[in-house]
């Protein structure tokens, strides 16, 4: 009886002190470290205990927009991109397919306009966004001032020494025995004034010359069909599809009609074709 007293005696002394000193028990799996109290009623009894739960896990971070263009790259996809800004008055000059300053600070005010990040790199949500607010780009809207591709050469341009013209594609290749030595954009004249079509020959050539209906310069004149002539234009290097011409042909290229002017003799063939 005096030791089961002794024992009980002591018991109450720890658990008395530990209360004063602040000791709690810490439960099973918590390993000491904090989380959030939940209160659990045990089902016996009438006392309930604290327990510790771990905090909800962050949430998963999104991954970045896979960028499709930026500044330096170049190609098809960059000449689209520039003809659909242009469609929202985002970008004045005409598409070039590089993508330089002038790309990267309208892309810019496109993506601050529509609330997303202002990178100037056309990313995935931004090109969706431009994609659903315009139209698919035309050939001439892709390619207003020139630098289109060339369409198959007409058969009647495949022997000899020709100027083969295409209205289609509006470009000119210089062609030797079926072989392309150089190709170029061209335009024409206006419905009042069309470029005749068909098989002609270069009667004159004149390195300087002013036309004597229409007062305009015609540098590089190469002349095939009456007053009708290849000849560079200084119009058609500014202004590109927007204008047209009397009925010549005009280059925008000086390099290109000054080395082709150099090449072409008289009496060389001249066809053109849709």
């Amino acid at each position: 009886m005096r030791i089961r007293g002794s024992l009980t005696a002591a018991l109450v002394s720890c658990v008395t002190l530990a209360a004063l000193a602040g000791c709690t028990v810490q439960p099973a799996g918590t390993d000491g470290k904090r989380g959030l109290p939940v209160h659990v009623r045990l089902p016996s009894s009438r006392s309930s205990v604290t327990t510790w739960t771990a905090p909800p896990p962050a949430p998963p971070v999104r991954p970045a927009p896979r960028v499709l263009w930026s500044r330096g790259d170049s190609g098809p996809g960059v000449r689209e991109l520039q003809a659909r800004l242009r469609q929202l008055y985002w970008l004045s000059d005409g598409p070039t397919g590089s993508y330089g300053h002038l790309t990267e600070r309208a892309v810019q005010g496109f993506q601050s306009k529509r609330g997303l990040a202002r990178t100037g790199r056309t990313d995935t949500v931004t090109w969706q966004l431009l994609v659903g607010m315009t139209h698919t780009p035309g050939t001439w809207e892709l390619y207003p001032m020139g630098g289109q591709p060339a369409g198959a050469p007409d058969v009647r341009c495949l022997t000899g020494r020709v100027l083969c013209i295409d209205k289609t594609t509006r470009t000119l290749r210089w062609m030797v025995d079926g072989r392309t030595v150089s190709t170029m954009s061209v335009r024409f004249g206006a419905q009042y004034t069309p470029t005749r079509e068909g098989v002609f020959h270069i009667f004159w050539k004149a390195r300087t010359w002013t036309s004597t209906l229409y007062h305009s310069p015609m540098p590089y004149a190469m002349f095939f069909s009456g007053g009708q002539a290849v000849h560079y234009s200084s119009d058609f290097a500014a202004r590109g599809y927007a204008g047209a011409s009397h009925g010549c042909v005009n280059v925008r290229d000086e390099s290109a009609i000054k080395q082709l002017f150099a090449q072409v003799r008289v009496g060389d063939k001249v066809v053109v074709h849709w």
